[in-house]
């Protein structure tokens, strides 16, 4: 298949990314036999992706993203949910194209469904279809097929209804949305799909018959005679009575035997091979629908919660950063109502080292940031109300610190192989997320390690953000200014020294360790009342049995 000629909307050059042969093969199979084993999720698991420098091993298990995608990027079309090949829509935003063009060219498909409702409703309608075309050919129900030229019939109908849906609803398309006009245009012109509509015809309308019906006192049908009959003759499929009379003879005089039905599965066949590329192009085009859908899903579930999305502006790594409304979708998905916040600095190529109180969001603050430069950069919605952001060349995440039982370091040699991973990884320009830096050990140590990691990151001109609770350590970095490109970000307090989940610039006074015990119940009064609780407890049988 020539490249050029597949309705690829996820690439500005046209890409054919599954195995073509493979893919056809797989077609033709559940074509004739109604089971394919799911052919469409499995062509678009193995589908090649567009190059990227990111490495879905240094990010993705931190920000959940599969979790996330398979929470978020659901697809609601009136009462019906289909089903997403969601290993497919993970690996496309985990992989996001190192080409801006790929990413500006999907952003402009996104924009164009968010301000014409008629395409969006387009889209909707050409997906549906192809559900029913993927039903029908994985044969999800189940059912044993008794008629097996009406399935395949009903194979050929649905294809039809894609191919005029891509012709007619995206002609005023001016996005890359535009290449399913010219995909239907193509095919509609052709002699395949000419067989296609006469064989549907011939199927639907072969003759049409005149009746005159006799109904008795009691509404039953008494008596009825045909009055006329008007066949097709225009059709290429129809024969005449002496024709179709003489050509069975003829076969039969030769030694053959086909019966009507047998004629009807040579016709389908052969109009099906006509269309098989473009079948595959579909099983293609299903994973790009998904992607668009999901991600119009995504922002349709944050503005039911009284949040918003945008389309980045993207800017230069020298350029100011500005996330506006900030959110994490990974609360919104549990349930928790997520509180947005405002993020501004003087550039994007820095690093901020992030102080304030335990659970006041700081956690949080990374997931957020990383989920919005993977979805800018996959050039989706991000999970700001508007902003402005840099791309990077690559993405590292340290979120989650668990201890395991064949662990063979202590927690110093886990945090030293953890700094080691993080220069392993790490490319100039990327972005850098980690929580709680140098934990592991007792700050004298660990504050040495960590101003030695702050300056080997300065020489990569990283988007870096990290979490820490050594407050002297930072205080002294922001008096002292010997580390360039380093800022400050601390969690804002409200008047009841409570976290309002906000950021603002400067570096935190305290942890407000005391408020969190407080909270927890672990203050001195606290834990007094339940140890007397439990003497209490413990006193009780034995009293009892003294009496």
């Amino acid at each position: 298949m020539d490249p050029a000629t597949v309705p690829d909307l996820l690439h500005a050059v046209p890409l054919q990314r599954i195995d073509v042969e493979q893919t056809r093969l797989a077609v033709t199979m559940a074509f004739a036999g109604g089971s394919s084993g799911g052919l469409f999720a499995d062509a678009l698991e193995t589908a090649k992706l567009a190059p990227t420098s990111w490495e879905p091993a240094g990010f993705a298990g931190d920000l959940f993203l599969e979790r996330f995608v398979a929470g978020s990027f659901k697809i609601q079309i009136g009462r019906e949910q289909p089903v997403l090949s969601v290993k497919h829509l993970v690996r496309l935003i985990a992989h996001p194209p190192a080409d801006p063009a790929v990413i500006e060219f999907r952003r402009e498909i996104l924009a164009e469904l968010v301000s014409a409702q008629a395409l969006r409703k387009a889209l909707e309608q050409l997906y549906v279809a192809m559900c029913r075309l993927r039903a029908l050919l994985e044969n999800t129900s189940g059912i044993e097929n008794w008629d097996p030229n009406r399935r395949r019939l009903d194979v050929l109908s649905v294809l039809k209804e894609i191919f005029d849906t891509t012709r007619g609803a995206f002609a005023p398309a001016r996005s890359g949305l535009r290449r399913l006009a010219d995909w239907g245009a193509r095919i509609q012109s052709s002699e395949s799909y000419r067989s296609l509509s006469d064989l549907l015809r011939y199927d639907d309308h072969r003759a049409t018959l005149s009746l005159n019906v006799s109904l008795g006192a009691d509404g039953h049908i008494r008596r009825f005679e045909i009055t006329s009959i008007q066949e097709d003759s225009e059709n290429p499929f129809a024969s005449s009575i002496l024709r179709r009379w003489l050509a069975k003879a003829e076969l039969f005089v030769r030694g053959y035997r086909f019966s009507d039905r047998e004629v009807m599965a040579r016709l389908v066949d052969a109009v099906f091979g006509g269309l098989e590329s473009e079948l595959v192009s579909i099983v293609q085009l299903l994973g790009d629908l998904e992607f668009y859908l999901g991600a119009l899903g995504f922002r349709d579930r944050a503005e039911a919660a009284g949040l918003a999305v945008c389309l980045p502006e993207l800017a230069l790594p020298e350029a100011p950063r500005r996330l506006s409304g900030l959110f994490n979708p990974l609360l919104l998905m549990s349930g928790t109502a997520p509180v947005p916040c405002d993020l501004c600095s003087e550039r994007h190529a820095s690093t901020w080292l992030v102080t304030g109180p335990n659970s006041g969001g700081k956690t949080r603050l990374l997931q957020s940031l990383g989920i919005a430069q993977v979805l800018a950069q996959s050039g989706v919605f991000v999970n700001a109300r508007a902003g402005a952001v840099a791309l990077s060349s690559g993405l590292v995440v340290s979120l989650i610190q668990e201890v395991k039982p064949d662990q063979a370091e202590g927690r110093l040699g886990t945090e030293l192989l953890r700094i080691r991973q993080l220069f392993e990884r790490l490319p100039p320009g990327a972005m850098v997320l980690l929580d709680e830096l140098c934990s592991g050990t007792n700050p004298s140590e660990g504050e040495e390690i960590f101003e030695l990691v702050l300056r080997m990151l300065n020489r990569l001109d990283p988007q870096a953000f990290i979490t820490t609770h050594f407050l002297a350590f930072a205080a002294r970095l922001e008096r002292e200014q010997k580390i360039p490109n380093l800022e400050f970000f601390q969690v804002e307090l409200g008047a009841d020294r409570r976290a309002t989940y906000q950021f603002v610039p400067g570096v935190a006074k305290t942890s407000l360790a005391g408020h969190t015990a407080e909270r927890l119940g672990v203050t001195s009064e606290q834990l007094m009342g339940l140890i007397e609780k439990n003497l209490q407890r413990r006193a009780a049988p034995a009293t009892g049995e003294r009496s």
